[in-house]
């Protein structure tokens, strides 16, 4: 006997994956979970996904790996390798991270619902039926539901990113004070003392009006209207590891592209280490003192 596997019942399959207390079944009449009882008629009754508290621990290990919140990694980190009370432990840290507890949901839900579509297919090829094509929500859709993201408005938008320019948000905190300082001292200039009538960028708030990061860009001389040059890149700490810099880069890009612009330049020395990666699978190119991206003729 088949049965549809409904967002409703991949919603219980994963909460039941979770609990190690007690055996649940998919009954298929009933298209419902229920209580595994001895000896189930196995052409009615479907064993769950196998769901071990080792793979548990993996996904949080890799959701840790790929997260570029210093702060919240460090300590995640540290439970991971505490050795008891892992699990417990991680989520008493998210409850001082309200967006990445909730990133981590939905990281979380797409690997396991990823292992439910797979068992179910696996199922559907016994049933002699054709697999069934998941496609997961994208990060953009994600990052769009929690934050908002608006075009620079220099009367609007000068003082909040001047404001929020500051060390930890270069990544210059393990540096000595004098050099971090002297770096956020040149981003600033390069972004308040930038006289081109050209500046293109996005700002982007929490749904509480916070600011959570930043990119501007402009050309470099007024004679070089093909030419930008990338004049702030930040998002501050609280909010990295949300996909931000990646949809302000993306969306920057895409705007200068549409402008008919041909090359992007990004200083070295002005380059966070965090967002570094971001830039190589972006397409920019490292070439002696900084990066270049080619947006085409």
């Amino acid at each position: 006997m088949t049965f549809t596997l409904t967002e409703e019942l991949t919603d219980s399959i994963i909460s039941a994956m979770e609990n190690q207390e007690t055996v649940f079944v998919v009954d298929a009449k009933a298209n419902q979970l229920v209580v595994q009882e001895s000896n189930p008629d196995e052409d009615i009754y479907y064993s769950l996904p196998e769901w071990r508290p080792a793979d548990g621990f993996s996904i949080r290990e890799d959701f840790v790996k790929q997260l570029h919140a210093p702060l919240a990694h460090d300590e995640l980190q540290n439970v991971l390798h505490s050795g008891r009370g892992v699990f417990k432990g991680f989520r008493n840290v998210l409850k001082n991270y309200p967006d990445i507890d909730k990133r981590w949901h939905i990281y979380k839900y797409r690997i396991m619902s990823a292992r439910v579509n797979e068992w179910y297919n696996s199922l559907r090829e016994i049933w002699g039926l054709e697999k069934l094509d998941q496609l997961m929500e994208s990060d953009d859709a994600l990052v769009h539901d929690d934050f908002s993201f608006k075009e620079y408005d220099s009367e609007a938008d000068k003082k909040s990113i001047l404001f929020n320019i500051t060390a930890s948000n270069c990544d210059e905190s393990e540096l000595p004070f004098e050099v971090g300082e002297a770096i956020v001292e040149m981003w600033k200039n390069r972004f308040e003392k930038d006289g081109s009538t050209e500046k293109i960028g996005y700002v982007c708030y929490s749904h509480s009006d916070e600011f959570a990061g930043c990119i501007t860009a402009s050309r470099i001389l007024e004679n070089q209207e093909k030419i930008m040059v990338i004049t702030s890149l930040f998002v501050p700490e609280q909010f990295r590891g949300l996909g931000i810099f990646t949809e302000l880069l993306s969306m920057c890009i895409s705007k200068l592209q549409s402008c008919r612009k041909k090359w992007v330049l990004l200083p070295e020395y002005l380059v966070p280490e965090i967002i570094q990666p971001l830039l190589t699978r972006t397409g920019f190119e490292r070439k002696q003192s900084g990066y270049i991206l080619f947006l085409g003729d």
